[in-house]
Order: structure tokens, then sequence, then C-alpha cells
């Protein structure tokens, strides 16, 4: 797999139905932007904020990572679903054996 690496950041790329998400990862206190906006205030659902950190919990990686996202298009569930799929193909970059 061809590293991803953009300005010391790992990239993924993630896509639900019509969302597509751009997700870069970096080593941090584990801070999660998504459009700009904190991820409590992007989704307030409880359950979407979920979704996001699925990827981190199963791989017990929680609030190691600092998660900078863009994601357009889609409804919320959508949207949340495409920036999990991100940060697992991102979190791919950093140990392939993940």
């Amino acid at each position: 797999m061809p590293q991803a690496v953009i300005h010391g950041r790992q990239y993924g790329t993630g896509k639900r139905k019509r969302a597509i998400a751009r997700v870069f990862l970096k080593s941090g206190s584990g801070t999660i932007t998504v459009n700009g906006r904190t991820l409590e205030d992007y989704f307030p659902r409880e359950t979407s904020r979920m979704i996001v950190n699925q990827a981190f919990e199963v791989l017990e990686k929680m609030g190691q990572f600092d998660v900078t996202a863009t994601v357009c298009g889609g409804g919320v569930a959508a949207q949340a679903e495409a920036v999990r799929h991100g940060i697992s193909r991102a979190l791919l970059h950093v140990d392939g054996a993940l």
C-alpha cells in the first residue's frame, strides 16, 4: 500500500453513499475537528460521535491522534460513517499490520 503522508500527517479518504470525507491524522491528544468545528459541535448526536470514534476504540488507540476532517455530501449519518472510513484508511498508513 503506498504511503499517504502529507506534511507529516497520515491521509485517508472515506466514502459512504454520497458522503465523502478527507481525513488527516497526526500524533496528538485526541482532538477531532470536522469542517473546522469540534466533533461535538458538528455531530451533536452521541451515536454519530460513537461511529466516528469506532476505529480508535477497536484498535485501542483512543486519544493518541488528532484528526482533521472535511466532509461533504450525504446526510449526517453517512457523513459520520465516511469520516470513520477515512480514519480507518489513514490508520492503515500509520501501521500496515492494523
